[in-house]
């Protein structure tokens, strides 16, 4: 019999909030955060806008000699962290260190420091460059100074698997915790690949909407006039632990992590399988693990990217999964607000769907106007939706035709 593994500590930053309580209610009230760029000089580039975090202070819990030594992806993920473990109510130092570890999920890393030592070494040579490049920017620079800064000594590893990593690590952590390797892990996700190169290769492998002149309404999930998804970034941060652990020291439970479904297209490296039977076994995997019934499941939380292969490909799969019960499920994409997090966006949906069970609310599908005909399910709308729901779904799909469901459910 394996252990149970619950949440009880949620933070982020993103696009649309630099807290959890902020977050939920921009959510809630269907606020975009999408906006003009401002990190880099834009104007070559066909797209100008994205998911910025804005008002940011890293200052707040980071010294500043620490905020030098660090890609701002990392940056990112210690804020986040800062916020989800005070949350938890956890006391490291009170714990066997190496029953609490850290799994992170980075689909990039450290670009931007890539990008700056890249170019100290063309302009001034190598013996100009940082000895703080290649620190700042491995893609485990997250995990390890997450394990650091708490003294984690447990399970420390990352997982990179494009937009879908930090489900991957929080899949990865679950079974940590269930097979008894660990008792906390501190997971989620990354990002910060608005850069000149991010954007830029983006913009060239025509995944982005070009919605220059309406940042707003740009990404559009499930919706017949969608053009592309919206670049992002920022982190979304759980503190999952042993269920009798938790209760032991009286932990606010949110919620508890039952099944983590991980398949792949096999495929192509950029497109999703047409007909989504990677992303439609993935939920039958979740669903199988938690030990529900499809036709149990209310509510998912969808990938749902805004691009035209990808929003078709998820709709095809639910309707294989659940059949007629996919007429009845709720759905909606926390992406039509804060647009794509990349690596990071199984994080801060997974702080969406931890926050649904525990108030009964289902935030809505932002910018769905028009109905697309291959997309004919119930994507919520408009306005949030009050549901009392029990069993969730979250989503996430990768480049690489790496699939990850998660399976959420009321405590």
């Amino acid at each position: 019999m394996t252990r149970r593994v619950v949440v009880t500590g949620l933070g982020t930053v993103n696009p649309l909030a630099n807290s959890v309580p902020e977050y939920w209610r921009g959510l809630l009230g269907g606020r975009s955060g999408i906006a003009p760029l401002t990190l880099f000089d834009v104007a070559k580039y066909k797209v100008r806008f994205g998911g910025e975090v804005k008002n940011y202070l890293p200052e707040t819990c980071i010294d500043a000699k620490s905020i030098r030594r660090l890609d701002r992806f990392t940056q990112f993920a210690l804020f986040a962290a800062h916020e989800a473990v005070a949350d938890s109510g956890i006391d490291f130092a009170k714990l066997d260190p190496f029953r609490a570890g850290c799994i992170i999920g980075s689909g990039i890393g450290g670009l931007a420091e890539f990008e700056d030592g890249h170019g100290t070494l063309l302009s001034k040579g190598p013996d100009r460059m940082s000895p703080f490049v290649i620190p700042k920017m491995i893609p485990n620079a997250a995990s390890g100074n997450i394990s650091i800064r708490y003294g984690l000594r447990g399970p420390n590893t990352t997982v990179s698997t494009a937009c879908s990593s930090a489900a991957h690590a929080m899949g990865d952590s679950m079974r940590q915790i269930q097979y008894g390797f660990a008792d906390v892990i501190v997971s989620g996700g990354a990002e910060a690949a608005i850069t000149p190169t991010g954007l830029g290769g983006f913009i060239a492998a025509r995944a982005l909407s070009t919605r220059n002149d309406d940042p707003a309404h740009a990404s559009r999930p499930f919706d017949k006039d969608r053009d592309g998804f919206v670049l992002s970034e920022g982190a979304g941060i759980l503190v999952l632990e042993e269920y009798e652990h938790a209760k032991a020291r009286g932990a606010n439970i949110y919620c508890e992590l039952l099944g983590c479904g991980n398949t792949a297209d096999a495929y192509h490296i950029t497109a999703p399988h047409e007909d989504g039977i990677g992303a439609a076994e993935a939920m039958r995997a979740a669903c199988r693990e938690a030990r529900w019934n499809f036709d149990e499941v209310e509510y998912v939380n969808a990938h749902g990217t805004s691009t035209g292969l990808g929003d078709v490909a998820e709709t095809k799969a639910m309707k294989q999964v659940f059949g007629d019960h996919a007429k009845k499920l709720a759905i909606s994409s926390t992406k039509s607000m804060i647009g794509h997090l990349l690596g990071a966006s199984g994080g801060v949906e997974a702080i969406a769907c931890a926050l649904s069970l525990r108030h009964g609310v289902l935030h809505p599908t932002a910018n769905h106007y028009a109905p697309d005909p291959e997309c004919d399910l119930d994507y919520i709308p408009g306005s949030p939706r009050e549901r009392r729901v029990t069993k969730v779904l979250s989503n996430s799909f990768g480049f690489g035709g790496h699939n990850c469901s998660l399976a959420f459910g009321a405590v």
